[in-house]
């Protein structure tokens, strides 16, 4: 998750949710309204005062639920202008503070009831728009932490006109466990995550047994889970992981890590790796049915 999860856009390492939104792309503010706010940005604020009032909250699900261990880290970093004006206009739209107080209609968030993908992690979004472009007809429900990576996102959305993308803000593991219905998941994507690469650090590593398990009861039957890495540990490790849990098969014959798939775009930051010889591994694993109604309810706690 980019929550400082290792993005390739990045160098290493409700109970009131949004409306239903039209079929068109918000529209752009006036100039006059930017202006307005670029001055307001600018203003010191107040203690306690929130950093954009329209826009995600700090910390959606606040105390409701027990601290675990964290697969993120928030990043702080400056908000852009640019980022600032799309989080103020367009959030309330396609925003959703993951505050684990309700569950989600994806139907009603979208608009529509074409698939849901998640993706978990997306840094400064230029990836997640360009696949949700070349698939109109999927709908990505993107989460991150970032608050720069989450307006940038915005910003590609409403430039594009797509609409088929709502940005999540908060901790993806209450969404999956608090807020999503079983089987209401048409895919999950994690690309390039924190590889947490120290020893001591490795039980916060996002893809884990615990987390898999409570992912396949929100996935749909043939649902495909998508990772990738350019930390080769890591690699190895969620192909362990993947390939021992039984509610996922190997997508690829013969087993073993997949050929990047066409859909995920190149990004600049792993062509860059790339060419330094780090190596990038892809996995492509299916939620396979089960006939005893194995797993049907997500772990508690």
């Amino acid at each position: 998750m980019s929550d400082s999860h290792h993005t390739p856009e990045a160098a290493p390492r409700p109970p009131a949710g949004p409306s239903a939104p039209s079929a068109s792309p918000a529209s752009s503010a006036s100039s006059a309204s930017s202006a307005t706010y670029g001055a307001s940005a600018r203003h010191v604020r107040a203690k306690g005062e929130p950093r954009f009032p329209d826009g995600p909250k700090a910390d959606p699900a606040g105390s409701h639920f027990e601290r675990r261990i964290r697969s993120f880290q928030p990043r702080r970093s400056r908000v852009t202008t640019g980022q600032a004006d799309a989080l103020q206009r367009l959030w309330s739209q396609w925003g959703l503070d993951i505050d684990g107080q309700r569950v989600v209609d994806l139907a009603e968030l979208f608009g529509n009831a074409r698939p849901v993908v998640l993706e978990i992690g997306f840094g400064m979004g230029e990836a997640t728009a360009e696949m949700a472009a070349a698939d109109p007809d999927t709908n990505v429900l993107a989460v991150d932490v970032h608050t720069p990576g989450q307006g940038n996102l915005l910003g590609l959305a409403d430039r594009n006109g797509l609409s088929n993308i709502r940005v999540g803000n908060g901790d993806a593991i209450i969404l999956l466990r608090e807020m999503l219905t079983p089987g209401s998941l048409a895919g999950l994507r994690v690309y390039f995550p924190d590889p947490w690469p120290k020893k001591r650090h490795h039980k916060r590593r996002l893809i884990q047994p615990e987390f898999l398990t409570l992912a396949a009861t929100r996935l749909a039957p043939g649902a495909v889970v998508h990772c990738a890495t350019d930390w080769e540990p890591y690699a190895e490790q969620m192909l362990d992981v993947l390939t021992a849990h039984p509610d996922f098969e190997n997508a690829v014959p013969g087993g073993g890590f997949a050929p990047r798939p066409d859909h995920r775009p190149l990004t600049r930051f792993e062509g860059q790796g790339l060419e330094k010889g780090h190596v990038v591994n892809d996995l492509l694993f299916r939620r396979v049915q089960h006939h005893d109604g194995h797993r049907e309810q997500p772990p508690t706690g």
